[in-house]
């Protein structure tokens, strides 16, 4: 393959998590590969269809659940790529959005190997999707804001809450589950409405995906309440305000919730 040779990297989008939402170029890519490094966030089924022939090694990064630190995932993939292989290097979601993409693309070209990116569908869009909602709306939510609650042990989370307490924008916060309280107090402190919607999806296009529709001020007990230990997606606007039919959780989440 002309844009695959012998060493070089590939870092691929595996999108949420549902392998048909992988792209054609995804697959193309990882059925050429010699060895694919992925995470702890890429769907058990994208995993499963691998090739047979294809060595797999697992390298963690999931909150909480690293298995290997950043600079040996870069050493792994450089010391691959320098023997020969095609290596892939798998990330959920799109690997250039809070997918640590720049150090091993600088880690890659400070030892000349080849690498590039092929994108992946990011957990918002396919939050959006599951709720049957638009990230964008027009003359409302003009404006869509990308932010990581993941913060080191201890530390407390270092946003701009004034700047995201934006009521014409959709805030879109990825590993929020665990800072909820934390992100309702700023939000709210900053003068964001407290009946501004949040929609949490946990698993995003998985089998097991949960869907919560509530207000800015009940933010922390629903996540406390209706999710698991899954990734989860806070979206927080009022592009997410809809129809409450078509925004009700599955009965199993309903179940949990207190009612509030």
């Amino acid at each position: 393959m002309t844009d695959f040779p012998d060493g070089m990297v590939w870092l691929v989008g595996a999108g949420p998590g549902d392998p048909e939402l992988l792209s054609r170029k995804a697959e193309r890519l990882i059925g050429s590969a010699t060895v694919v490094f992925y995470d702890a966030l890429v769907g058990p089924d994208i995993v499963a269809a691998i090739p047979a022939g294809v060595r797999r090694v697992p390298v963690g990064k999931r909150s909480g659940r690293h298995s290997k630190s950043q600079e040996t995932i870069d050493r792994l993939l450089v010391v691959a790529a320098m023997a020969g292989e095609r290596v892939v290097r798998l990330k959920g979601g799109d690997p250039a959005i809070f997918g640590r993409a720049t150090e091993e693309l600088d880690a890659c070209r400070a030892a000349g190997v080849p690498v590039s990116i092929c994108p992946g569908i990011t957990a918002a869009s396919a939050a959006a999707a599951s709720l049957g909602r638009s990230l964008t709306l027009r003359g409302l939510a003009r404006r869509l804001t990308f932010v990581t609650a993941h913060a080191r042990a201890g530390e407390m989370l270092a946003l701009d809450w004034a700047a995201l307490a934006d009521p014409a924008a959709t805030l879109a916060i990825y590993m929020g589950k665990a800072a909820a309280g934390e992100i309702a107090q700023g939000l709210l402190g900053a003068g964001l409405a407290p009946e501004t919607s949040v929609a949490l999806v946990e698993n995003a296009s998985l089998p097991n995906e949960r869907r919560i529709v509530t207000r800015l001020d009940l933010l922390p007990l629903a996540a406390r309440a209706g999710l698991g230990d899954g990734p989860a997606l806070l979206l927080i606007g009022q592009a997410v305000d809809g129809d409450a039919g078509a925004l009700r959780t599955s009965a199993a989440t309903e179940a949990a919730l207190p009612r509030l």
